[in-house]
């Protein structure tokens, strides 16, 4: 491999990420630099862990998605055993799963849904764990060392990217809930003479009473005007 070459490729997918405009705008770059830049790898995305059930994220083909179920069904596989980190390893290397002996439930079924060799790397930071990053193969023996080493360092980046856009995702979000609940507030407070405490103890009373999150309970009244 050029290294120089990978390099200037690497910093420019770096910058490529911190630009995009979303959170799913930057899982999907990230699984396709895996494409792009990792020898050997001709499918990725990344896979979420809810307790033992699997989200997957920014699949590039359903190859991922079908790989993701048998690991949820399972209950092993190296990007799920990436993901729960275990014994402390963060990359996982597999190469045939025709002779495969550490996930003896999920190995030969990943076989015959046509996958011959798979790479899991964690997706961390020095604050959370966020998942792990799958790069998949259909041929026996196609990530190298080489392979390896360039997707680890793709995936250092891609850690810093997702929690940026998450962090960014997760302000958005809360902004947008203060911005709702304020303006439900006022309506509140103008139609029946409330203070602002009195408001929002009504939105909270609404709340809990119905089992129905705030932001949702303030978006209502902000489209009906009031609470029906």
């Amino acid at each position: 491999m050029d290294w120089a070459h990978f390099a200037q490729q690497m910093a420019s997918m770096a910058r490529d990420l911190l630009s995009q405009e979303s959170l799913s705008d930057t899982l999907e770059r990230i699984s396709r630099s895996a494409v792009e830049l990792v020898e050997g790898c001709e499918a990725a995305g990344i896979l979420i862990l809810h307790g033992d059930r699997i989200e997957t994220l920014a699949p590039t083909e359903q190859l991922v998605v079908a790989s993701d179920r048998l690991q949820e069904q399972a209950g092993e596989g190296p990007c799920f055993d990436a993901a729960h980190t275990k014994n402390g390893e963060r990359v996982f290397r597999v190469h045939d799963f025709a002779h495969e002996p550490r996930w003896p439930a999920y190995a030969p079924q990943a076989r015959r849904l046509g996958v011959g060799s798979m790479m899991g790397f964690l997706l961390y930071t020095e604050d959370e764990e966020l998942g792990a990053l799958d790069l998949y193969s259909p041929s026996p023996g196609a990530f190298t060392e080489t392979s390896e080493l360039a997707g680890w360092l793709l995936a250092s980046h891609a850690a810093v990217a997702f929690s940026s856009a998450r962090t960014h995702t997760q302000l958005e979000h809360a902004m947008a809930t203060r911005h709702a609940i304020g303006e439900a507030m006022g309506i509140l407070m103008g139609s029946h003479d409330l203070t602002e405490k009195q408001a929002f103890d009504i939105l909270r009373r609404y709340s809990q009473t119905h089992n129905v999150k705030l932001r949702e309970v303030a978006r209502q009244i902000c489209e009906r005007g009031g609470l029906s």
